[in-house]
């Protein structure tokens, strides 16, 4: 049986090469009980190693915050620039879509060269502006309460004009995946927004780098199983990889 300082290094390894670990999985590793290794993750807790949740542990906290979109636009910005040069590659000749809110989603904007026309709805009010610039672009702005953090629309105004439309894709940015809680938002108003918005596409194409998952933000999005794509950078997790591949979701790593 593996000693107390054999299992910390065992549970500490696993979160670095994995991105988490769960105690029923670690538990039959090392073939000690689920008590053993809550009790170990709990010490761990308390030295400032890892974070605990519900049957499992990841080295970092599991809950985003809500930052303001000119904080996000400084963190990962290449890799957001070539996530949303995969996205752009997506959109079709007259092609319809949906244009969510937050920093990778502006900077999938940047990149969009459109083939004859397209149609962009949006909620944000930076994609709008931007994309107005643009030849060939039909820009629909959503109407509602601009929310400061994000330069976005929200409220039951905005939600309700989706009722009444259809789009090919969604292109959307995330603030958390998680395989249990799924695709999530750090706001709970623009969660139900993006609610609203995979309800009015027929493809939903999540834009999130790879420090988005195994986190969670306050207001729950959607399971994954009515995600179809995700784009994200080369820093995303093998078994992170094999659990979006798991969900049958099509991932593109750039």
């Amino acid at each position: 049986m593996a000693s107390i300082a054999e299992r910390h290094k065992y549970i500490l390894d696993s979160l670095n090469k994995d991105g988490f670990v769960k105690v029923i999985d670690v538990a039959k590793s090392l073939n000690v009980t689920t008590v053993t290794i809550r009790k170990d993750l709990k010490y761990l807790e308390e030295k400032k190693f890892l974070f605990r949740t519900h049957g499992s542990a990841s080295p970092i906290n599991p809950h985003a915050i809500d930052l303001n979109i000119t904080e996000k636009e400084k963190i990962k910005r290449e890799e957001k620039k070539r996530i949303a040069q995969a996205a752009q590659n997506i959109i079709e000749k007259d092609d319809s879509i949906i244009v969510g809110a937050g920093s990778t989603v502006f900077a999938f904007a940047e990149q969009i060269r459109p083939i004859d026309n397209l149609t962009v709805v949006t909620a944000s009010l930076k994609v709008s502006i931007l994309l107005n610039e643009i030849n060939n672009v039909n820009v629909i702005q959503l109407g509602g309460t601009v929310r400061k953090n994000s330069v976005s629309v929200i409220g039951d105004h905005t939600s309700r004009f989706l009722e009444d439309i259809t789009c090919s894709k969604l292109f959307m940015g995330v603030d958390g995946i998680d395989s249990e809680f799924g695709i999530t938002n750090s706001n709970i108003e623009e969660a139900q927004l993006n609610k609203r918005m995979i309800d009015a596409s027929l493809k939903t194409i999540i834009l999130a780098d790879s420090s988005k998952f195994g986190k969670r933000g306050f207001g729950r999005i959607c399971s994954l199983d009515r995600v179809d794509v995700i784009i994200t950078d080369s820093g995303i997790t093998d078994s992170m990889a094999k659990m979006i591949d798991g969900f049958g979701i099509e991932l593109i790593i750039v």
